[in-house]
């Protein structure tokens, strides 16, 4: 039976890595209808807008896309065509696994968790007050009666709604995502010592939620600051990590560093109804059509969606063969070579051919 997958292509470096990753998903042997669509620049011209409901309604009756970088245009109109995916198709969950791989630079040795991040709400809901409107003068007054808090007359505002419903269902996925895996343990992260309404609400939904799983799953909480601080210094404590949405956004670019970067670190959208894989990085216009950029993190992303589709022999294959790769060193983009001027560096094209070539060969996840 062949798996009908929504394709983005994306802009920028997007295609060269989409194309990539979608190779080497094809050379596992599980069989792919590919229904390609358009998102971001691409769809401006055709669509007059960069996220076109037809994309959109692909990912509803597939329930499963695979998406390269995608450039938001500068101006008016979103401000994220990613967020605006997200919110379209309520992909609640940002899952982003950070581990390392032998042969690839990284500061820490040893790094194996997954950031699970809450997508909907938080400070990125963007429910945002310009300085200077009328209408952020009179919120800034009604805030100084009902706060007793002084707020200066020339400030913007930005609201930060946190619900128990997000929570219990942020926390809930984040919970059964790693008994799916095989993982022990599960960190709320919070600044609910300062922040007592709303990451105190966080906190208080995610302890009792995570009770359900007493027995099955160890868990705590820990503060945003301190937990920064320990991922650098002991990261081995952590395992799964569940964050609101701001908090979630920084310190998985804060793992991604400690695994060598964006550029081999893969990451998820999941609703209920429908899953968007893709890398984390952006789409870098200036390598466009260089076939320079390596393609590791879409790769992996493609793992990530034949574990969601159950192929999980497939993904070991896979993983296998991009770690087999990356250990090997030869036959690499110029970013992962000790040396970024080595000639010795290969094309995207280039690199996502030796790992269906490993394929050939390793039969389960190398570590």
């Amino acid at each position: 039976m062949s798996r009908r997958v929504t394709f983005i292509p994306g802009d920028g470096i997007g295609p060269e890595v989409a194309w990539a990753a979608r190779r080497c998903l094809e050379a596992t042997g599980v069989a792919f209808q590919w229904d390609e669509r358009i998102a971001g620049e691409a769809a401006i011209a055709r669509f007059q807008t960069p996220l076109p409901e037809e994309t959109l309604q692909s990912i509803r009756d597939n329930r499963v896309a695979i998406k390269g970088p995608i450039t938001t245009p500068i101006g008016k109109g979103f401000r994220s065509v990613n967020v605006a995916l997200r919110k379209q198709l309520n992909l609640f969950a940002c899952v982003r696994p950070c581990r390392t791989y032998a042969g690839v630079r990284a500061p820490v040795p040893q790094v194996d968790l997954i950031i699970v991040r809450e997508n909907t709400e938080d400070l990125y809901a963007g429910i945002e007050f310009a300085a200077g409107e009328p209408r952020t003068r009179q919120l800034i007054a009604q805030l100084r009666d009902w706060s007793q808090q002084a707020i200066q007359e020339d400030a913007a505002i930005s609201i930060k709604p946190i619900s128990a419903a997000a929570t219990e269902r942020i926390v809930r996925f984040a919970c059964e995502y790693a008994l799916a895996r095989g993982r022990k343990k599960v960190t709320a992260v919070h600044k609910a010592n300062i922040m007592k309404c709303t990451d105190g609400l966080f906190m208080e939904t995610a302890r009792r939620v995570a009770g359900a799983y007493a027995g099955r799953l160890a868990f705590e909480d820990r503060l945003v600051d301190a937990t920064c601080m320990q991922l650098l210094l002991r990261p081995g404590d952590f395992d799964v990590l569940v964050l609101p949405n701001l908090y979630g956004d920084i310190l998985s670019d804060l793992c991604a560093g400690l695994i060598g970067g964006l550029g081999i670190a893969p990451g998820a959208n999941i609703g209920e109804e429908a899953a968007v894989f893709e890398a984390v990085h952006g789409s870098a216009p200036k390598y466009a059509g260089q076939n320079k950029v390596n393609p590791t993190a879409m790769i992996l992303s493609g793992v990530m969606l034949l574990r969601h589709i159950g192929e999980p022999e497939a993904a070991d294959r896979l993983d296998g063969a991009v770690a087999a790769v990356l250990r090997e060193g030869r036959d690499v983009t110029y970013d992962l070579k000790p040396d970024r001027n080595d000639p010795t560096a290969v094309g995207t094209k280039e690199m996502a051919a030796a790992i269906i070539e490993r394929m050939k060969t390793v039969k389960v996840r190398v570590p």
